[in-house]
């Protein structure tokens, strides 16, 4: 064979290759095309975009931060879960980029795949996280730093950001070495409102804050400011959060079993317990409702955050009100569940993963262990169906594969279920 023969055929090569990539390139934007872009209004409320937060720290410090990578394995079990839309919390570390990164990687290898974002901006008080805060002060610096990243961020990934959420439980009294006045948020959701409008910002996300149903006017009188009332206008939505489980320590007016309830079995006990917890936590999302409604302001309410954890070794353990261990935490997900989907309610269910940075000094501790898996990737009681059912065949977290805690043994999960207190309820 004479070298012209040669170069005829490596040229027709190349032309072949060159003819298939472009096919390639075009199936592509085909695909994409026929993918209906989404907005924060037809999500929020649709229990085909189902919700929860997200955070994929798998070390005890966030100096540790995730890999793209890492977080690319987080988005494949979530989305098999029939999950659509994280939150996150702050933008400052990295952590809320590469789950971008990760969303727009996975998105180009799969052009069907859905994942959208409620990127929360952290905001504090002056002096925040010291023994001197200021709570009618904000950290100005900082906090236009997270509102300038948030606004980056949904600039470059218009398709996957659908949502920013200014603070988090940043106004509860609780959160005293932080929070701030409704002035403070209200400043921010104003200038982003404000983008908006000039076109800086895409017309169609939607802004809100995410903060305790008490923040938002549904308990304490105190927070009933005209500030208050003019945040809740100026939001496109109401993100509240409700947790039960903290009550039964707090509050425990609908926890312990009663009298009438003693003779039934241990699972009928917990039924009863836990059925009170749902109508605890409607009710507060009810009575913040009626509130907002009350200011001749009619618009959708969302539950922001609202969880129950496996495990606590104080207030909640067996040594406390007895509320945390992995059945009543299904219990309480499947329940939340099919009332805020019965309701065209979004619940942006807390959490995906437990996250052993919160409370590192305290592996046992409460605030560790929230997730519907743990951190090597165990599915917890809540989600054992899902296994069952075979979605998360294939995937890994951390070179784990998907499996059941207690081996799927329920008999040996319920030994560490405990039994609230007998107790008269008023």
């Amino acid at each position: 064979m004479n070298m012209r023969n040669i170069i005829q055929i490596i040229m027709a090569v190349l032309f072949l290759l060159f003819c298939f990539s472009c096919q390639k390139k075009e199936t592509i934007k085909e695909s994409n095309q026929n993918i209906k872009e989404v907005t924060a209004k037809e999500i929020l409320g649709n229990p085909k975009y189902r919700a929860i937060s997200f955070g994929g720290y798998r070390q005890t410090s966030r100096d540790i931060q995730p890999t793209v990578k890492e977080l690319k394995e987080d988005m494949r079990i979530i989305s098999a879960m029939g999950v659509r839309v994280i939150r996150t919390y702050q933008t400052k570390l990295a952590h809320a980029s590469n789950v971008l990164k990760a969303i727009r990687e996975i998105k180009n290898e799969d052009p069907g795949f859905e994942m959208y974002v409620m990127l929360g901006a952290w905001i504090d008080c002056e002096n925040a996280w010291t023994d001197n805060p200021n709570h009618d002060g904000e950290n100005e610096e900082a906090n236009a730093a997270e509102i300038k990243r948030a606004v980056d961020m949904a600039n470059a990934y218009p398709d996957i950001v659908k949502i920013i959420a200014v603070g988090n439980e940043a106004m509860v009294k609780w959160a005293a070495t932080y929070f701030v006045q409704p002035n403070v948020i209200l400043k921010w959701v104003n200038h982003l409102q404000d983008l908006k409008i000039k076109g800086e910002l895409n017309e169609n996300l939607w802004i809100t804050s995410s903060d305790n149903f008490a923040s938002w006017g549904g308990g304490e009188d105190v927070y009933h400011t005209e500030d208050l009332t003019q945040l809740i206008k100026a939001v496109d939505y109401i993100s509240l959060h409700t947790y039960p489980m903290h009550d039964t320590h707090y509050n425990p007016s609908f926890w312990g079993l009663d009298e009438t309830e003693v003779e039934l079995s241990k699972k009928e006990k917990i039924d009863k317990v836990m059925d009170r917890s749902i109508a605890y936590a409607i009710n507060q999302y009810t009575q913040t409702k009626k509130y907002i409604n009350s200011l001749g302001v009619n618009k959708p309410v969302h539950v922001g955050e609202s969880g129950w954890a496996s495990m606590s070794n104080s207030f909640y353990g067996q040594g406390g009100s007895k509320a945390t261990d992995e059945y009543k935490e299904g219990l309480y997900h499947q329940r939340m569940r099919e009332w805020s989907d019965k309701n065209g309610i979004s619940c942006f269910y807390f959490e995906a993963f437990d996250e052993p940075w919160k409370d590192a000094g305290n592996p046992s501790g409460s605030e560790n262990h929230f997730g519907l898996f743990t951190v090597d990737g165990k599915a917890k009681y809540a989600i054992w169906d899902l296994v069952d059912q075979g979605v998360f065949k294939g995937l890994e977290r951390g070179g784990n594969p998907i499996v059941k805690t207690y081996g799927g043994n329920e008999n040996e999960l319920m030994e560490n279920v405990k039994v609230p207190t007998i107790k008269k309820l008023n």
